[in-house]
């Protein structure tokens, strides 16, 4: 099996459960409070080492409780945390969390030490993202940081995943051709191409999400694979798309389901499978997530995973496109 290098966010996740999420000028009152350890790098880092790669994480966190508590959950996973910066001078980042009853949610993000996962650090850190197999990456530290370990790896022949959360306005077309993978959701999809105007949110529409792959295909990404939560997923590169249905299950909780769709791509494409067998891997992970409250305490195991694997009825719906 390949390394897999997570760079990304650490944060703490305070969590408040809603019936419904609140409308702009709107007070409501919160079900219950909760804590626990998050941000989309350690969330990947995780899910990735729970279901069975050998994972190292690059990242920033504060010298507090919750940068210690973050680091000594990801080595117990059995992840490589040797490279993980303490800076003194600020807080571990922070994540407030706001989840309705059917499991939807919305995220507000305070970066704290994530900013601290800057280019110097990476600069340092060269050597690492060179020799790693496989590199996934998200946007909650900062851009050039972010830029600069992609192009390292690229350099490299590393495969790099992008998973684009939160969305940029944009990214340089060289970002973009040094991507193996891009994964956004719907929402991100129609950001990143400009077309937000032509999709209205919520209302999965095909047509609108081929032309978004098709836009980001031709800015030179190798494969774009587009989440779409319980209608599954769009997998589309040159010449090709797939559809992928989802698991039906009944969704608690959809905080982290996306960071497991892509730790378990990352694991199944670091393990040698196709690119359709990889697919299938992340979605019955992530399907598994969603049935469970939190963050990192969702995150399924490899044998949680293997033991459903086998009962999903995947039938890609294949054309050319």
């Amino acid at each position: 099996m390949g390394d897999i290098l997570v760079i990304g966010s650490m944060n703490v996740d305070m969590t408040i459960r809603v019936k419904e999420l609140p409308k702009t000028g709107e007070t409501i009152l919160a079900r219950n409070l909760s804590f626990g350890l998050g941000g989309k790098g350690a969330n990947q880092a995780m899910a990735a080492a729970r279901l069975g790669g050998k994972v190292r994480m690059l990242g920033c966190v504060g010298d507090d409780d919750f940068g210690k508590k973050h680091a000594q959950a990801l080595r117990e996973a059995g992840v490589d945390v040797s490279d993980i910066k303490t800076d003194r001078a600020i807080s571990t980042g922070s994540a407030f969390i706001c989840v309705e009853e059917n499991g939807g949610n919305c995220i507000v993000v305070s970066q704290g030490a994530n900013l601290s996962c800057d280019e110097d650090y990476i600069k340092s850190k060269r050597e690492v993202i060179r020799s790693a197999g496989i590199v996934l990456v998200q946007m909650e530290i900062p851009q050039k940081a972010l830029y600069r370990a992609i192009l390292d790896a690229r350099a490299a022949r590393g495969k790099v995943i992008l998973n684009p959360a939160p969305a940029p306005e944009h990214i340089p077309d060289e970002i973009y051709r040094g991507l193996d993978y891009l994964t956004p959701n719907e929402t991100e999809l129609m950001k990143l191409c400009g077309m937000e105007g032509e999709f209205s949110g919520g209302t999965w529409d095909g047509q609108a999400i081929q032309e978004g792959a098709r836009r980001l295909l031709e800015k030179g990404v190798g494969t774009v694979i587009v989440t779409l939560g319980e209608k599954g997923c769009g997998v589309f590169r040159k010449g090709h798309a797939a559809w992928f249905p989802a698991k039906q299950v009944r969704a608690v909780d959809t905080t982290a389901a996306g960071d497991c769709f892509n730790a378990a791509l990352a694991v199944a494409l670091a393990e040698g499978r196709t690119e359709q067998e990889a697919v299938e891997f992340a979605i019955c992970a992530s399907s598994i997530a969603v049935t469970r409250a939190g963050a990192q305490e969702s995150l399924p195991s490899r044998r949680e995973v293997e033991a459903r694997e086998g009962t999903l009825p995947f039938r890609a719906m294949a054309q050319r496109f």
